[in-house]
């Protein structure tokens, strides 16, 4: 399983203390340090059944700063993924991806469920 992550974020030291509390095995990533490729986000993406707006952060400075709220909608689906591939801070983190599931963000109840 790999975990995905930004060291700084409070919600990501909050899901790598939950992984470790229940004994979860992963591969940490350091998600600035290596980001994401297209290839790897376009995978994940069609493995998670989610919509593509689920792997942005949104609440992120550089999200804000690019105006992308206003942006996406109008941006294929194409374009999403090459530009979520140009920098980590745009990645809604932690990711989790296993063989078959992939989580955006940390919600207990989700990971509960799922791992």
């Amino acid at each position: 399983m790999l975990f995905i992550q930004y060291p700084k974020c409070t919600t990501c030291q909050k899901a790598k203390k939950w992984l470790d509390a229940h004994n979860v095995a992963y591969t940490e990533r350091h998600i600035v340090e290596e980001n994401p490729s297209y290839d790897e986000l376009k995978e994940w993406y069609e493995k998670s059944g989610l919509p593509l707006k689920r792997f942005f952060n949104t609440s992120g400075l550089l999200y804000k700063d690019m105006q992308l709220k206003d942006k996406l909608p109008t941006m294929s689906e194409e374009e999403q993924l090459k530009l979520l591939a140009t920098n980590g801070m745009l990645v809604k983190r932690p990711l989790i991806v296993t063989d078959n599931k992939v989580l955006t963000g940390f919600k207990e109840a989700e990971w509960e469920e799922n791992l």
